[in-house]
């Protein structure tokens, strides 16, 4: 498409365009910017320009009040989450079970006691222990993130819950027995 047929297309639609978009959404121009952008874009021209922009400004608002939705239900769990404390069951953010670490179901901590010590931790302790036991992210991949090595982000993890474990008073977890023996097969 042309320049001046583009021109031509703003000047006579995007009011309309806007008026139409903001029956779905808030982000009206924005929807109405992508969409002439869109047909811009295109390497032969619509049938129907006008008819055309109608339909991506429709599709696009949609789309944007589906994702606007979609982010304030996150930003409103995520409040929730924050106003609950870290440690709370209140708020179910859909990961349950898997490397929840120190929740207060896994041991008889109060949640209150554990979110203080947990956040009096230094914090580069507090970083590894979080990314590692609630992010689920290697020694590795905590260096490379916090620009340290694989070794000193286990050392500051240990170094972490073994602080954590001292004033909560939680002994360290005993030795777990194994199926597989020391070469590393399992027996029989």
């Amino acid at each position: 498409m042309n320049p001046d047929d583009l021109g031509r297309l703003i000047d006579r639609h995007a009011d309309s365009l806007r008026l139409y978009a903001r029956q779905w959404t808030d982000m009206a121009d924005d929807v109405v910017q992508e969409a002439f952008l869109s047909l811009a874009r295109q390497r032969a021209v619509p049938e129907n320009p006008a008819a055309w922009l109608f339909r991506a400004v429709r599709n696009g608002a949609i789309n944007a009040a589906v994702a606007a939705r979609r982010r304030r239900r996150h930003e409103e769990r995520a409040a929730a989450w924050r106003l609950a404390g870290w440690f709370t069951g209140a708020v179910d953010d859909g990961r349950t079970g898997a490397g929840s670490g120190l929740s207060s179901g896994s041991l008889e901590l109060d949640p209150s006691d554990a979110e203080a010590a947990l956040k009096s931790l230094p914090l580069d302790q507090r970083e590894v222990i979080v990314a590692h036991l609630w992010g689920g992210l290697t020694f590795e991949q905590i260096g490379e993130v916090s620009g340290t090595s694989s070794s000193t982000a286990h050392r500051l993890y240990a170094a972490g819950l073994a602080t954590l474990r001292e004033r909560l008073g939680v002994a360290c977890p005993g030795s777990r027995t194994s199926t597989k023996t020391r070469t590393g097969k399992s027996p029989g």
